[in-house]
């Protein structure tokens, strides 16, 4: 096992990482910005490191300042959370050779799935099924057109490098693509430095269906369910539940197989996620993030497994703790992401929490790195923490999670927990009956807060 984790992230992520090293007892090196000077994860750590000014590109993102703090505090692995160098192959490559463990995939990994277009390829080749579309990035107009009418309209354009909604542009005719084109050309480029997009069926109403997997690097893997991540503003997860509402055992035993087998088949090392369109029955591969997912909890209450612990094993190469045959699905979860933003307009909202209080009870967690008086800083993700519960059945999760919404106060700042409370009554959402459009235009009806 590793002698020392340094944890090069911040916020409800830094103490999620950070108690689970405690647990295997494994001593911890906090790094923070000196924005982060009062932050939770630093008061925790057994150890901490001021990596720089506040600017993520001068502190969370520099990576010789994150390397200087392993050696000087002795540190033997990194564990990257999520955002930041998370999955930056690049980054994994200088900690190899400063013989610093990465707790995540190999580089090589990291680059395949970080790159959609060879993600798409890596997928059809492992026998993932994947949205039809260009078998890579498309180089001019024409040939666009002539995908697009032979897959029909409307169709995505897509940036290769692109998340979080940034270079994709939806065309419904053969009169729409061009611009769509060139604006999603102009969006790629400024936002990744990679101007390279392809194009994809656009489907009407699918629902945004999420694989758990875990390999240990040496041809085994295991999936654990489902996460069905429907509910998003702007192609940003907003609730997320485990499992989907919207699959039976046997979608689920059937999607769950083909991901590990193909995780299997890769060598794939540590945790991931296989990401699809689910439509009319069918499930269609967007991309796989290589690294830990935000909405990790929901999965870990329904298997019981801690999901840190399992990627420290692996990293560690003591091989994955539980066989598929033992893993068994309990209850149903949800988790709502609260942001530090305003409810309607989802603007940020830093400022200082005046009163801080979090719900308890049976079923209920909340990850977070705030506190009464904690000042949130302007420079960083909005999100302040994460509410999971869990219950027997959704119904019961449903209800569980009503109450711990009416028991959580943060004030001093604005929140999303306005929408949630609304959410929770909403009977589309009680039914389970939503697309990854739904919430879209559920706001722009007036609906929330």
């Amino acid at each position: 096992m590793f002698k020392k984790v340094l944890i090069a992230n911040r916020g409800e992520i830094a103490l999620r990482v950070l108690r689970a090293c405690k647990e295997l007892g494994i001593p911890t090196v906090a790094v923070h910005s000196t924005a982060d000077n009062t932050a939770m994860h630093v008061r925790l750590a057994d150890e901490s490191v001021c990596i720089g000014p506040p600017p993520s590109r001068d502190s969370y993102l520099n990576i010789p300042s994150i390397v200087a703090a392993c050696e000087i505090s002795g540190a033997d692995a990194v564990h990257p959370g999520y955002g930041f160098l998370s999955e930056n192959a690049r980054f994994a490559d200088i900690l190899d050779a400063h013989n610093i463990t990465f707790i995540g995939p190999t580089a090589e990994h990291i680059r395949i799935m970080g790159d959609k277009i060879e993600a798409k390829r890596t997928a059809m080749r492992l026998g993932i099924p994947v949205v039809p579309g260009s078998p890579g990035a498309v180089t001019d107009d024409d040939e666009a057109l002539r995908i697009a009418d032979d897959i029909g309209f409307p169709v995505l354009v897509k940036a290769s490098a692109g998340g979080g909604g940034r270079g994709m542009k939806v065309a419904r005719s053969r009169a729409d693509l061009s611009v769509a084109l060139s604006t999603a050309r102009t969006e790629a480029g400024a936002a990744f430095g990679d101007d390279a997009v392809y194009i994809e069926k656009y489907l009407e109403k699918p629902r945004h269906i999420e694989v758990q997997v875990f390999g240990d690097g040496k041809g085994n893997a295991i999936h654990l369910g489902e996460r069905d991540c429907s509910l998003q503003r702007r192609h940003q997860k907003v609730w997320e539940e485990a499992n989907s509402p919207a699959l039976t055992e046997e979608q689920r035993a059937s999607i769950g197989g083909i991901c590990a087998d193909a995780i299997a088949k890769l060598g794939y090392r540590g945790a991931g996620t296989i990401e699809f369109l689910y439509e009319n029955g069918e499930f269609f591969f967007i991309e796989m993030n290589t690294r830990l997912q935000v909405e990790h909890p929901v999965t870990e209450a329904i298997t019981g497994l801690d999901l840190v612990h399992e990627q420290i094993r692996v990293a560690a190469g003591q091989g994955l703790s539980i066989t598929q045959s033992e893993i068994v699905f309990s209850g149903h979860a949800i988790e709502c992401r609260i942001n530090a933003e305003d409810p309607k307009t989802f603007a940020p909202s830093p400022g200082t929490i005046t009163h801080y209080h979090t719900p308890g009870g049976l079923g209920v967690r909340v990850d977070s790195g705030v506190y009464q008086g904690y000042a949130i800083p302007p420079f960083y993700d909005s999100l302040i923490g994460k509410l999971i519960v869990h219950g027997r059945n959704r119904a019961e999760c449903m209800m569980r999670l009503r109450r711990a919404l009416d028991e959580i106060v943060v004030d001093g700042v604005k929140t999303t927990l306005p929408l949630f409370r609304d959410l929770v009554d909403n009977p589309d959402i009680g039914a389970g009956d939503y697309d990854i459009h739904w919430l879209e235009n559920y706001l722009a009806a007036g609906g929330a807060g």
